[in-house]
């Protein structure tokens, strides 16, 4: 929001990633698909947001979630140069879904119990087998945008202490 600010950890993991891989960001479609306010509605801000000014990465930016109704979901995928998934339905995106060659992140982590063997396996909202058929680039769950998040909560620390300790 072009406000002087520690920013949500989950949104600047995303736009580390975006950076790091060198993936383009200036003037794309991105879809979000999560309106939390703590993850999905950051993240949007951050994509949509203009990158002269604090974090943003100047996306045309759609905001979508888990009661979007399908056939206007997959017509936003269909379009999206940037899919950033944190709605919490597992299985909610799929390969068909999607542009070919886009990016997508998904932050999403739900918990899927074996009926047969009783554990419990991690997945994000993307049917990852299928999406990474048609992705130009995906991050895995787990292990893609948590470490990253971890990472950024250690840079705001530091931040938050250098801020600090100038005011007093």
């Amino acid at each position: 929001m072009d406000v002087p600010c520690l920013a949500p950890c989950t949104a600047l993991a995303v736009g580390e990633l975006l950076r790091r891989y060198d993936i383009a960001t200036f003037g794309l479609n991105a879809v979000v698909c999560g309106r939390s306010k703590n993850v999905g509605l950051p993240i949007a801000l951050l994509l949509h947001g203009d990158g002269q000014r604090q974090h943003g990465l100047d996306c045309t930016t759609t905001i979508c979630h888990r009661y979007t109704p399908p056939a206007v979901l997959r017509q936003h995928l269909s379009n999206a140069d940037i899919v950033v998934t944190a709605a919490g339905v597992p299985n909610l995106i799929r390969g068909e879904h999607l542009k070919p060659g886009c990016c997508v992140v998904d932050v999403a982590v739900n918990r899927i119990k074996n009926k047969d063997t009783g554990r419990v396996k991690l997945v994000g909202d993307c049917h990852f087998e299928s999406c990474v058929e048609v992705a130009g680039h995906i991050s895995p769950v787990p292990g893609g945008v948590g470490p990253l998040t971890v990472a950024m909560l250690m840079r705001n620390t530091i931040l938050a202490t250098k801020q600090q300790r100038q005011l007093t």
